[in-house]
């Protein structure tokens, strides 16, 4: 008697279970697909929220500065908020000729940047090269690069661009040596040129320019 009630009570109690189980599933199973739904709405608002963040303009220290640079208070408002930017400044050091048949040429900077006439003499058909060296102060210059423009008898005979880089300010100078270049030969070639150096940055800010005149000779010049 009492192992039957017992029996009875045991699968009543198991058939609670099988009738609450289900429930107990579906529970989990609807907890499960909340969670889940809560969890792809964060993830899809962050992304609309994401979409719809629209950044403003990107400026530059020195570009904030000059915007409304006519408001004195503003100005230096901007400029306490952040720092003032210093221009970068490049001054070109030295200037030298290097030629395996000769001693180099070092070549004195005016600082009206125009040399007394002329200002170096080229061997015809020898091989050459130019080396200059400079300091970067205040801050980094952007595209620095060399021109060069040659003309003869007021025609154009040649022209030279070379990007030299960026670089960034230090106390150490920097050295750079164009390709070596070979002058042309011939009784026509020799004579007085004219020449415009200039040193120039992305900005087309020149920190040099020489305006001067060279000549080519059938030998370099004794020293």
């Amino acid at each position: 008697m009492g192992f039957d009630e017992n029996k009875e009570i045991g699968e009543k109690s198991g058939a609670e279970k099988e009738i609450l189980n289900p429930e107990n599933d579906e529970r989990d199973k609807l907890g499960r697909q909340m969670s889940e739904n809560s969890l792809y709405t964060t993830d899809h608002d962050e992304e609309d929220y994401e979409n719809k963040l629209e950044l403003g303009p990107q400026f530059t220290i020195k570009e904030q500065l000059e915007k409304d640079k006519d408001d004195e208070s503003l100005r230096k408002w901007k400029e306490q908020l952040l720092g003032k930017a210093l221009e970068p400044e490049v001054k070109i050091l030295s200037l030298s000729i290097l030629s395996p048949d000769r001693p180099d040429i070092f070549l004195p900077i005016p600082e009206d940047g125009k040399p007394k006439s002329p200002w170096f003499t080229l061997k015809e058909g020898s091989r050459y090269k130019l080396r200059f060296t400079f300091q970067v102060n205040n801050n980094i210059v952007l595209g620095l690069k060399y021109t060069n423009t040659v003309w003869k008898t007021g025609i154009k005979v040649d022209k030279t661009k070379e990007m030299l880089g960026t670089f960034s300010p230090q106390l150490e100078s920097y050295t750079h040596e164009m390709p070596e270049e070979t002058t042309p030969s011939g009784y026509f070639v020799r004579g007085s040129y004219t020449a415009r150096t200039k040193f120039l940055d992305d900005d087309n800010k020149c920190y040099l320019e020489i305006n001067y005149t060279f000549d080519i000779r059938k030998d370099w010049l004794t020293t």
